[in-house]
């Protein structure tokens, strides 16, 4: 007579026990690890506190606790202004712009690179690609304000080719592309290596099978380099897929009054209303909306992920 298995879960004691001796082992990494904890809570959780000042009346002398509550009425004022279809349009306007455009260049770059045999040559052309990474954010922007300026260096080879010098900073309508192609010379390079050890984990029998069937580089990148690398292209369209944030700090750099219309998003919209301008209540309730919408747009790309690639992050 068959019986069947018996599944034992670990009791509580069992998993002490455990966790005891994995300490006795290992208390170096744990010890690591004591800092990290530590500031990720005094950064990341103790601020959640302040949250309750979206739904106050916020009064210094006072303090938070003891403002008086006033519901969702910053919401409604945010929802019911001007502001928010011009900041969500800049907003929208910038992040799928950038999103758009940086993808199908890294993947492009990644596999451009993948392809170089001389291994010398690869690697300066890696270095070379994101050394603009660690340009600091304030040296860059001064970098666009004098390339970009009046009498800068793209005015004068427009002058060259017999254009008319244009102020690119004080239009507009040139605003949101600065931004975004100045993000792609920056972050490309940095941007590709993860593509890079994707692709170096390909098996490559896959290849020697495509070459075989009669398969030419291209098809070889469109039926195996690519196949191989879209879990990972998941993965990172899952984690920045965030479409309300947008390189605030560089905007608050660049952008003029006159750029505003095209410019200003939610980010710089904050920084004006609520530092400068004292309003923490109600910038905190615009926040705290903002940060509502990049939560829900994570769970539906992640939940489209698994049914598309079965890839996600829970």
């Amino acid at each position: 007579m068959s019986t069947a298995p018996v599944s034992i879960q670990p009791t509580k004691r069992t998993l002490s026990q455990r966790f005891r001796r994995d300490l006795n082992q290992h208390w170096p990494a744990y010890l690591m690890i004591i800092p990290a904890i530590a500031l990720t809570f005094l950064f990341s959780y103790v601020p959640m506190y302040g949250i309750v000042l979206a739904f106050k009346k916020y009064n210094p002398m006072k303090g938070i606790m003891g403002s008086p509550w006033i519901g969702l009425t910053h919401f409604s004022k945010f929802l019911s202004s001007p502001y928010f279809i011009q900041l969500l349009r800049n907003t929208l306007r910038i992040s799928i712009y950038g999103i758009v455009v940086s993808y199908p260049l890294q993947i492009i770059l990644a596999l451009l690179i993948n392809e170089l045999h001389n291994l010398r040559f690869k690697k300066v052309v890696q270095t070379i690609s994101y050394m603009p990474y660690f340009i600091s954010m304030v040296v860059l922007c001064g970098m666009l304000k004098s390339f970009l300026s009046y009498d800068g260096l793209f005015n004068s080879v427009r002058l060259l080719f017999g254009g008319e010098p244009i102020n690119f900073l004080s239009d507009p309508k040139y605003f949101p592309s600065i931004i975004v192609w100045s993000d792609q010379w920056t972050g490309l390079g940095w941007g590709t290596i993860i593509y890079l050890s994707a692709l170096s984990s390909i098996d490559q029998q896959l290849y020697e099978s495509a070459r075989i069937d009669g398969c030419g580089r291209f098809r070889q990148a469109l039926h195996v380099t690519i196949p191989g690398i879209i879990p990972t292209i998941a993965m990172l369209m899952i984690l920045n897929i965030n479409v309300l944030a947008v390189n605030s700090e560089k905007i608050l750099l660049l952008y003029t009054p006159l750029t505003y219309e095209t410019g200003d998003v939610f980010g710089t919209f904050i920084y004006r209303q609520g530092i400068k301008g004292g309003k923490y209540d109600y910038t905190t309730a615009v926040g705290l909306l903002g940060t509502t919408v990049a939560l829900l747009t994570t769970l539906f790309v992640n939940w489209v992920s698994k049914k598309t690639t079965e890839q996600s992050l829970w």
